[in-house]
C-alpha cells in the first residue's frame, strides 16, 4: 500500500513485516504484509497467508491476556490488519527465555556463559529448561541488529526507570506464563518469546505481536523428553526453521553475505509451516481471506470512523 492512505493520516512506517500508518496522533493502522525476515534482513520472496496468520495469532493472544496488563489493540477489522492506541515506546524488547536455545545456545555453544548479565548454569544442553524463565533484552533498532542489553545498561542508559524495568519485567513473566499455559493445551511448548511495551501519559502499554512465530518459538510436547534424552533435534514450530535453512546456505545477515535462492517449493513449506503453526495453537481450521486493497481500506476507514465517535 501506498505512504499516505488514510483522511487526517499523520505519519507512516514501513517496518520489517508490518506497515504502521498513524491517524490523528492517536492510533495505529497495522498491517501484517507478507514479507518475512530473518538476521534482521527481509528477505525476497512474500510468504503467502504469513500476514493473516500473525495477525489474527497476534489477536487471539492478545485478548487471552488482556487480564494482565493493558495492551494497545482495540479492533482487526481485516484479516492482516489491527488498529490500536498509539504509545511511547520502549526502545527494548523483553526477550524472555524458558529453554537454551536460538541465540542464547549459539552464545552458549560459543563457551560465554553470561547473556545480558545474566549467568547461565553450566552443563546444559541445547533445549534444556532454564530453572526458571530468565529475561534477555535487547535493543530495538530501527535499522541494522538489534543487539543484547542487561538491565543494568537498560536503566544506566535511560532506556527505562528502574521502577518501569520492574513493571516491564513482571508483565513479560506474567505474559510468558499465560502463553506457556494455552501452548500447553495445544500440546505445544513455547520455549521463548518477546514483548514490546509502550506508555501512554504514564500507563504502561503491551504492544504489538505477541506468542506468534514470528515473535516466539514454539516446541512440540509430543516426544520432547525423549529427543531431549537422545540428543535428537526437537521439533518446533516456529520461525527458526527459516533461519537455520539460511545459516545452512551460509547467511547470517553479515556484510558480504547474499541471500540463497529461494525456490516456489522452499516458499510453499514456509507457509504452509506459518499455517500449521495457527491451527496448532488456535485450534481452528485456518481459512484464508483475500480482500482486494479498495475493500481493506474501506473496513480500516469504517473502523476508524467509528473509534472517532
Amino acid at each position: 500500500m501506498n505512504a499516505t492512505l488514510f483522511k487526517n493520516q499523520t505519519s507512516f512506517y514501513s517496518g520489517k513485516v508490518r506497515d504502521v500508518y498513524t491517524i490523528s496522533d492517536k492510533w495505529l493502522v497495522m498491517l501484517a504484509s507478507n514479507r518475512i525476515s530473518a538476521f534482521d534482513v527481509i528477505l525476497p520472496h512474500p510468504i503467502p497467508f504469513k500476514g493473516q496468520v500473525l495477525n489474527q495469532i497476534a489477536s487471539f493472544m492478545l485478548h487471552a491476556c488482556n487480564d494482565i496488563c493493558p495492551n494497545w489493540l482495540l479492533d482487526t477489522p481485516a484479516p492482516n490488519v489491527s488498529i490500536g492506541k498509539k504509545c511511547s515506546p520502549f526502545k527494548i524488547e523483553m526477550v524472555v527465555r524458558g529453554c537454551l536455545t536460538g541465540h542464547a545456545w549459539r552464545i552458549y555453544a560459543s563457551g560465554k556463559r553470561t547473556l545480558c548479565g545474566i549467568s547461565l548454569p553450566e552443563g546444559m544442553k541445547e533445549n534444556d529448561f532454564f530453572p526458571t524463565p530468565i529475561i534477555t533484552p535487547s535493543t530495538k533498532a530501527s535499522e541494522g541488529h538489534d543487539e543484547d542489553i542487561s538491565k543494568e545498561d537498560i536503566i544506566k542508559n535511560g532506556l527505562a526507570t528502574e521502577m518501569e524495568w520492574e513493571t516491564l519485567s513482571n508483565y513479560s513473566l506474567q505474559l510468558f506464563e499465560r502463553g506457556k499455559q494455552i501452548a500447553d493445551n495445544q500440546s505445544l511448548i513455547l520455549t521463548d518469546t518477546k514483548y514490546e511495551f509502550g506508555k501512554i501519559d504514564k500507563e504502561i502499554y503491551l504492544m504489538d505481536e505477541i506468542h506468534t512465530p514470528d515473535s516466539s518459538r514454539y516446541f512440540l510436547k509430543d516426544g520432547f523428553e525423549e529427543r531431549q534424552q537422545k540428543g535428537e533435534k526437537q521439533k518446533q514450530l516456529s520461525k527458526e526453521f527459516v533461519r537455520e535453512w539460511l545459516i545452512e546456505n551460509n547467511f547470517m545477515g553479515k556484510e558480504g553475505q547474499s541471500v540463497p535462492t529461494m525456490s516456489e517449493a522452499w516458499i510453499q513449506e514456509i507457509s504452509n509451516r506459518y499455517i500449521e503453526l495457527y491451527e496448532k495453537i488456535i485450534g481452528e481450521k485456518f481459512i484464508p481471506i483475500v480482500l482486494s486493497e479498495a475493500e481493506t481500506i474501506e473496513r480500516i476507514e469504517n473502523a476508524v470512523n467509528l473509534l472517532s465517535r
